[in-house]
């Protein structure tokens, strides 16, 4: 069994997969064993052919191509048939480590048995900090604002904004970089594979703070993420993730906190012109008809 498998997707960014690729490799100690595992999550035919020729196939790294793009947490759940080992890395394609990140992760965890997901510190793509956890939304935060949680509950809302040099628990962990410990991953069931993209860092924490165990940034573990090269931003992107976000509060809080939240929504857009577009998904509520993943196509991989 490895110390460390780490599952990476790809999708029309090859160039990307294949740097983060080489951060891990040259950053990683010896005395680590890891497995990297890519899913090519159905990209056009050029960019794959670019992955699989530059690609250093060997036995640690695995290449599989998926026929349908799976989103983001299925298709991580693709991975699952090659994990052997006792971490499981979920990193993006568009981040490349800065220093021995699998090492600082491991040795955290392995001393700290009550922590089952951690994340690293996040660096953007010009090397400046960034933050590197979320708040989870609720109807209090969307009212309240973070700084306002930040300075009333500080040990449940840790300051987002501020460069830690200690390990601190956090509630959601950046979605860039999920390091688990195998066995919390398992007893939590993985994915959601609802989610097609966006928000399963909120669904995460919710599961483990259901079965008690804590999330933990680790900030001497370092990488740089070069935001939104894995998924361009666009109308159509910020509506599959507002709909994530309402499918995530409805799976995790009480009829009257969804309907609540979604009410604020309604109210607060009619003052935001340029969000407007938002409204069919608030108002039509939680259906995963209109969700991205109703509208992929399969690729015959015969056929390439």
């Amino acid at each position: 069994m490895k110390d460390v498998a780490i599952s990476i997707i790809n999708y029309n960014t090859a160039k990307y997969t294949i740097a983060c690729i080489d951060s891990i490799i040259t950053h990683t100690s010896k005395d680590l064993t890891f497995d990297i595992i890519v899913i090519d999550n159905n990209s056009e035919p050029d960019d794959f052919h670019y992955l699989r020729n530059n690609l250093q196939v060997q036995e640690n790294i695995i290449l599989h191509r998926s026929p349908i793009n799976k989103g983001f947490g299925a298709g991580h759940m693709e991975s699952l048939p090659y994990v052997n080992a006792h971490y499981f890395l979920c990193l993006n394609n568009d981040s490349v480590f800065l220093n021995d990140c699998l090492t600082q992760l491991t040795q955290h965890l392995d001393t700290h048995p009550e922590v089952g997901l951690a994340t690293a510190q996040n660096f953007d793509e010009h090397g400046n900090f960034s933050p590197s956890f979320h708040h989870y939304k609720t109807f209090w935060k969307l009212l309240l604002g973070k700084k306002t949680l930040e300075r009333i509950n500080p040990v449940k809302f840790p300051k987002r904004n501020k460069e830690y040099t200690q390990a601190i628990r956090i509630t959601s962990p950046n979605g860039a970089f999920l390091f688990f410990r195998a066995s919390t991953f398992a007893e939590i069931g993985g994915f959601d594979t609802n989610l097609f993209l966006y928000s399963e860092e909120m669904d995460f924490a919710k599961k483990l703070e259901k079965i008690a165990i804590q999330a933990a940034l680790v900030p001497q573990a370092k990488f740089q993420h070069f935001q939104g090269k894995s998924s361009i931003a666009s109308t159509i992107i910020r509506r599959e993730a507002m709909l994530s976000e309402l499918y995530v509060i409805k799976k995790h809080y009480s009829f009257l906190h969804y309907k609540i939240v979604q009410l604020y929504y309604i109210l607060t857009l009619l003052f935001k012109p340029r969000k407007w577009f938002l409204f069919p998904v608030i108002i039509k509520g939680v259906s995963l008809k209109y969700s991205l993943k109703q509208k992929q196509y399969i690729r015959f991989l015969k056929d390439q």
